[in-house]
């Protein structure tokens, strides 16, 4: 065989699509007699569609207040509006009114550290607070 030949060869191989080029090694190995093994977690040799995994570690997180203590616990409710004031910077009317419609986001993309702190802080005055 010549070199021009074999060139002809791999030039029409190179145009196979992925399903032709795997009947035709099916072929080759039944004419010749030969095993080919393929590893299936090879991602150019898989038949079948599949997205990519990737791992990634959650770096902002958001602080979500899911509920406060009742109209008699007075104290608690004061403080914990004055420590909603601190965090987010709204009146005194506005922080109550945020308790009445939960639950509600009071900080969005925040460290974990961040995020923890403040759930600490609010858990000390009564009140539930759900990190995600």
């Amino acid at each position: 065989m010549s070199l021009l030949e074999i060139t002809e060869i791999i030039n029409k191989l190179k145009t196979l699509t992925l399903v032709e080029a795997v009947e035709l090694i099916q072929q080759i190995e039944e004419i010749f007699g030969i095993e080919t093994t393929f590893p299936i977690s090879s991602p150019s040799l898989s038949l079948e569609k599949s997205e990519p995994v990737l791992e990634t570690t959650q770096t902002e997180f958001c602080v979500i207040l899911e509920a406060v203590p009742g109209e008699e616990e007075k104290t608690k409710r004061l403080n914990i509006f004055r420590l909603i004031r601190e965090l987010t910077s709204v009146g005194l009317k506005e922080a109550k009114e945020l308790t009445s419609n939960l639950p509600h986001t009071l900080k969005e993309c925040i460290s974990q550290d961040q995020a923890t702190d403040i759930k600490m802080q609010f858990e000390e005055m009564g009140a539930q607070i759900k990190i995600i």
